[in-house]
């Protein structure tokens, strides 16, 4: 039985043109879902099962989650993105126990999801898994999430992850919500599905029109004018034009550079956040900044053993949030920026200003631009070309013929401050997970939870066989940038504070 038009309609959410672009680039080498690892430490005499705890209140949250009951809906002949629909979700196939080898140490753990991570979802079904792990030597709790990006992004990951976890041990009792719906009485016809993809469309391009006088006063008003930059800070001696030029140049090729297998792998390390923001102050700088220039000092000291530094600087290219505050819909509302990590630049002091200035000129950039930046298109076509060019850009290598466009992706996600339960068991862990790509083979995600920055390294092992590397490099960058912070920060708390000054450089210092 297939419902009409007119009552399937209000049970179909259309995909956004970004969204379905993450459907059609994925391929089997170029899996599309992003992830974490969660940590959690059980209290004294702990006898549940845990695997069966999550499962419980997975269950009883469904209806504040509603991505966990989402499923593709094809377009017929997949001429246009397809719909997502609501149904009953089977817990036992996407919460599934993994008991690891006991004793497993934390380096078992972590091989494991990466391999985990490596496997493609199955699109006939929600597209999400959730991994419990046993047999830890810790005798620690764990477990590893994924749902595909065409769901969600970082932001939307960290706002999910708040509806799975409990500020208390104790959470108060929830009952277990239910649908009643058969797959058959969902699933919409071809004639309902083709008018959501022409609706859809239309109302794009009538969108498209009316914007068309923002984006040229955005676009002349980025030529012209560039902007102030994104802080209070100095403003850098090069021009914002300047630096946008070093952005938006071809990084140089690295051994992480090249096409791609789907074999992943994964490392974790945490820094303190209190040490990042502490940097920070040091140097006028924001926490997001000392974030590139930990990565770009981790970077210099891996390419250092294999092959050697570049003489031009690595680019990175990091996600910016194009969301409103307060807005926690799940679906993706990112663009991406590239950004200089000024890896040609020995001085670890010297580096960070640098990344300072790049990073600053893309952010007033990003600021001009942002309410003209598309998150969705016309799509009538889309999975056609965009999957046929992925499919073509894998097969053909041509990752391995041009210099890449950027060097590695970096994010930085704000995440929860406090500590955070699931089934009474206390989260001491929380890193994240996401994509690589052909010409792109490693993807560092950081995430803060509880006072501490969790570093997420996912890896195409073919061009990064030891992920763990990174994670020493990481944190060596991180004690270089120390040194250097302490005796700024001794100097500054001996001078007297200003008279009317308002906040602090600490103060200003944000992720």
């Amino acid at each position: 039985m297939r419902l009409s038009a007119s009552s399937n309609d209000k049970n179909m959410k259309t995909l956004s043109g970004l969204d379905g672009a993450f459907l059609s680039l994925e391929t089997a080498a170029t899996p599309m879902h992003v992830g974490s690892l969660h940590l959690f430490e059980t209290p004294p005499r702990y006898r549940r099962d845990f695997r069966d705890a999550v499962k419980r209140m997975i269950a009883s949250r469904l209806h504040l989650a509603p991505i966990f009951r989402r499923r593709l809906a094809q377009m017929p002949l997949q001429f246009a993105n397809p719909v997502w629909i609501e149904e009953d979700v089977d817990l036992d196939y996407h919460i599934r126990r993994i008991d690891l080898p006991p004793p497993a140490s934390w380096q078992q753990l972590q091989e494991c999801v990466g391999k985990l991570h490596a496997e493609v979802l199955d699109r006939s079904r929600p597209l999400w898994m959730l991994y419990v792990f046993e047999g830890l030597a810790s005798g620690d709790k764990a477990y590893y999430i994924k749902i595909h990006h065409s769901l969600l992004d970082g932001e939307a990951g960290a706002a999910l992850a708040g509806v799975l976890v409990d500020v208390s041990p104790k959470p108060g009792r929830a009952k277990p919500v239910r649908l009643q719906t058969k797959v058959a009485e969902r699933t919409p016809g071809a004639l309902t599905l083709a008018g959501a993809a022409l609706r859809h469309d239309a109302a794009q391009y009538v969108k498209l029109v009316r914007h068309l006088p923002d984006v040229v006063r955005a676009l002349a008003g980025i030529v012209g004018g560039g902007g102030k930059p994104a802080s209070r800070r100095p403003a850098p001696k090069t021009s914002i034009a300047g630096e946008l030029w070093r952005n938006i140049s071809f990084g140089p090729r690295t051994p992480i550079n090249a096409a791609i297998t789907g074999e992943r792998g994964f490392a974790a390390a945490s820094i303190p956040l209190a040490e990042v923001k502490a940097i920070a102050a040091a140097h006028e700088a924001t926490v997001n900044d000392v974030v590139l220039a930990l990565c770009s000092g981790a970077l210099r000291r891996y390419l250092a053993r294999h092959g050697g530094i570049p003489r031009k600087s690595l680019i990175a290219t990091m996600p910016i949030s194009l969301r409103d505050p307060g807005n926690r819909e799940f679906t993706t509302q990112v663009t991406l920026s590239l950004v200089s990590l000024a890896t040609h630049i020995a001085d670890p002091v010297k580096r960070l200003q640098a990344i300072r200035a790049a990073a600053g000129a893309t952010k007033s950039v990003a600021k001009r631009a942002r309410s003209v930046i598309p998150i969705d298109f016309p799509t009538i076509g889309e999975p056609w070309i965009v999957g046929a060019l992925a499919s073509l850009y894998g097969k053909t290598r041509l990752a391995n013929a041009i210099p890449p466009i950027a060097n590695v992706v970096i994010s930085n996600i704000p995440g929860p401050p406090v500590p955070l339960y699931v089934a009474g068991a206390r989260m001491t862990g929380y890193w994240p997970l996401s994509i690589v790509e052909h010409g792109v083979g490693l993807n560092i995600t950081l995430m803060s939870y509880g006072g501490e920055l969790g570093i997420g390294f996912t890896a195409a092992t073919c061009l990064v066989p030891q992920p763990q590397e990174l994670v020493a490099d990481i944190l060596a960058a991180h004690q270089e940038l120390q040194r250097h912070a302490l005796p700024r920060l001794r100097a500054a708390a001996r001078k007297p504070a200003a008279r009317g000054a308002g906040r602090t450089t600490a103060d200003r210092a944000h992720v």
